[in-house]
């Protein structure tokens, strides 16, 4: 069975759109809001949604996943929690669910078992940011035995790597548009044309772009130079803001990204 990943990159090539990819932390303020605001997100246009699980150390987040993160496993949320959100998220949504997290938190519950259970329960792919691509060995055996992508990132430093990396790639390439850590940011100067020259030319999996997308201009801008954008720390503001109402918030947010993304 073809993974969903590569499904909804297809239909939205064939439909010339870019992929909006948003992420959510997982058990902020609770697990029942954060079931809501992930359906919130794939109603309103995201093609696919990263789910985070929290962990104490988030080394690759800004303040507000942190921030985020702490509240959840304050409120006690487990992966095992997550793992059950998912199976209902299941029984309404088709579409790509990622878990976003840190090695320690995989080591942790068990290789093995984390991905059995990433495979009954239907979860597409993991993104883990503090995995050097280097030691990516380290979990590939489970991940592919189950069928589970494992997403890789590159960043500005990577030049060299880029074409590399986008060639071991399963799913897509996350491209971390800045240095530095999650967060909404003002200006990404960043020079992608540059950055993802390498790929340019070959035939690699679709390169989306994150960190710091704070809006849909923002978002179509950085469109215009990859596959897709991902956005998460602006989701994860309103889930602050707004608590158990989030939802609402956050699709509206989520449609106005996609209908930017959309226009002509």
């Amino acid at each position: 069975m073809s993974n969903r990943i590569d499904t909804c990159f297809e239909r939205l090539a064939q439909d010339n759109k870019k992929a909006l990819i948003t992420f959510i932390t997982s058990g902020d303020p609770d697990i029942a809001s954060t079931e809501k605001n992930v359906m919130a997100m794939l109603d309103n246009g995201s093609d696919i949604v990263e789910i985070g699980v929290p962990f104490s150390d988030p080394i690759a987040e800004g303040p507000t996943i942190q921030k985020a993160s702490l509240r959840a496993l304050n409120g006690g949320v487990n992966l095992d929690d997550i793992f059950a959100m998912v199976r209902r998220l299941r029984a309404k949504t088709d579409k790509p669910l990622l878990l976003m997290m840190y090695l320690n938190t995989i080591f942790r519950y068990g290789t093995e078992k984390f991905f059995s259970l990433c495979k009954e329960n239907q979860i597409d792919g993991v993104i883990v940011p503090d995995m050097p691509f280097e030691e990516r060995d380290e979990i590939a055996a489970e991940a592919d035995k189950n069928g589970i992508y494992n997403i890789f990132l590159v960043s500005p430093t990577s030049k060299q790597r880029v074409k590399m990396i986008a060639e071991e790639s399963k799913g897509f390439l996350y491209v971390v548009s800045s240095l530095g850590v999650t967060g909404t940011r003002k200006q990404i100067s960043t020079d992608f044309t540059d950055l993802l020259s390498p790929i340019k030319d070959h035939k690699t999996v679709p390169a989306c772009i994150g960190f710091g997308i704070s809006d849909p201009q923002q978002a179509k801008k950085m469109a215009a130079y990859a596959d897709g954008v991902i956005i998460g720390s602006a989701i994860v503001d309103l889930s602050e803001k707004f608590g158990t109402d989030a939802y609402k918030h956050i699709g509206q947010f989520v449609r106005s990204v996609r209908e930017e993304l959309d226009k002509e």
